[in-house]
C-alpha cells in the first residue's frame, strides 16, 4: 500500500517505490570502509550513485512544503532527481490555479543530470514542468533568477553547504526552511555551517530531528 504522507497518482509511488529501493541496494553495496569524503577515490565510488534522501525523510519534507505553502524551493545536491520529485509534487500542489512555482535543482555531474531529467519524464509533465535544473557548479548557477525562496534542501558535500546557504540567505523570505541532511553522522563536518547559523544575531534558529543519521531544520527568521 502507498504511504499517504504524499498525494501522488499510483504510477508516481511506484516510481518512487523503485528508486528509493534502488538507492538502498546501491548503499548496502558500498565498499567498507569507504574512502574519505571529498578526495577523488571518494568521488568516483560515488559517480553512479543515487545517494538519495531516505523516504521518510522525503515525506517529512514533502509535508513541510505543504505546509508552508512552499511556492520556490532550491534543491542543493539534486543527483538523479529522487527527492526532487517530492520537492515538485508540493511545489505543484501548492501553485495550483495560481502563478507557477519553482524547484530550482543543482547537479554538478551532467550523467546524473541526465538520468534525473528521464525519471522525472516518467513522474508526469506537472512534476517536470516546475523544475528548473542547473547543470554545473551550484557556485555559478545560484548566482542568479532565485526569485523569493520559501524553502533550501542542502543534500549535498559538506563543504559546500555553508557557502551555498551564503549565497541563497539574500533570497529567502522570513520563514523560510531549509533542511540539512545526515547532520549527526556529519557534525563535525557541518562545523563552520552550524557555528554560522547558531550565532547569536545570524537571524536562524536550528534543532535536530533524530531521524536515521540526523535531519536539522533552520529557520530563517530574517532580521
Amino acid at each position: 500500500m502507498a504511504s499517504t504522507a504524499v498525494n501522488a497518482p499510483s504510477y508516481v509511488h511506484d516510481l518512487l517505490k523503485e528508486l528509493h529501493a534502488r538507492s538502498l541496494e546501491q548503499e548496502s553495496n558500498l565498499p567498507s570502509p569507504m574512502p574519505p569524503r571529498c578526495t577523488p577515490e571518494f568521488d568516483r565510488i560515488m559517480s553512479d550513485k543515487f545517494i538519495a534522501l531516505d523516504q521518510d525523510k522525503c515525506e517529512f519534507v514533502y509535508q513541510l512544503l505543504r505546509a508552508i505553502d512552499a511556492k520556490t524551493v532550491v534543491e542543493a545536491g539534486t543527483s538523479f532527481g529522487v527527492s526532487t520529485i517530492y520537492l515538485a509534487l508540493a511545489v505543484a500542489q501548492n501553485t495550483s490555479g495560481s502563478a507557477a512555482g519553482k524547484v530550482i535543482a543543482t547537479e554538478n555531474e551532467p550523467a546524473k543530470a541526465s538520468k534525473a531529467i528521464e525519471y522525472w519524464s516518467r513522474a508526469g509533465e506537472a512534476i517536470k514542468a516546475v523544475i528548473d535544473l542547473r547543470v554545473g557548479d551550484l557556485r555559478e548557477t545560484l548566482t542568479k533568477d532565485l526569485g523569493t525562496v520559501d524553502f533550501l534542501l542542502l543534500d549535498i558535500w559538506t563543504p559546500l553547504a555553508l557557502p551555498t546557504l551564503k549565497l541563497v540567505q539574500p533570497s529567502m523570505r522570513r520563514g523560510a526552511v531549509t533542511i540539512v541532511d545526515n547532520t549527526l553522522d556529519n557534525s563535525l563536518n557541518y562545523g563552520d555551517l552550524f557555528k554560522y547559523v547558531d550565532e547569536p544575531g545570524s537571524g536562524f534558529r536550528r534543532v535536530t530531528i533524530p531521524y536515521s543519521r540526523g535531519l536539522d531544520m533552520i529557520v530563517y527568521e530574517k532580521p
